[in-house]
């Protein structure tokens, strides 16, 4: 799916935030400025969140609260890391929605069903590319292409 700029980028990730429910792991991959923090502000804002939504690169995790609450990781930093950080419990909320950019840093704890969103940079624009791993994902998947 081709992204003009950052606002059809928002609406995009509005329109995916809108179907989301809870215990849903959404996996957003892209060099850095591809787009996955603004891709991020989109689904907080389809899942009703009304504060400002910013990268957690130097927190790791930033927490939001709308109709779910939106868990959003930047699990760069965690490159190499062996430290257990608790993150499969969060992963796990079914009343929340887990956004996690730079997930092949922690793979090897992430949920066995997910979405994952893969952002290339194509001149100006985006190239959004979505490949669901399970019948609920890919059930969504269908739901998005509907809309």
């Amino acid at each position: 799916m081709r992204v003009s700029n950052e606002q059809d980028m928002i609406l995009l990730g509005e329109k995916l935030g809108g179907l989301l429910q809870g215990g849903m792991c959404i996996l957003l991959e892209g060099d850095l400025g591809a787009g996955k923090t603004t891709m991020t502000k989109g689904i907080g804002k389809g899942l009703g969140v009304t504060r400002v939504i910013n990268s957690p690169t130097f927190t790791i995790l930033k927490t939001y609260h709308g109709r779910l609450t939106l868990n959003h990781f930047d699990a760069y930093r965690l490159e190499d890391s062996d430290d257990d950080l608790g993150f499969e419990d969060i992963f796990a909320e079914d009343d929340a929605v887990s956004v996690i950019e730079w997930p092949r840093y922690i793979e090897d704890i992430l949920p066995k069903e997910s979405l994952l969103v893969t952002i290339h940079k194509d001149g100006d624009g985006r190239e959004v590319t979505f490949t669901p791993t399970g019948t609920l994902y890919e059930a969504l998947v269908k739901e998005m292409e509907q809309c």
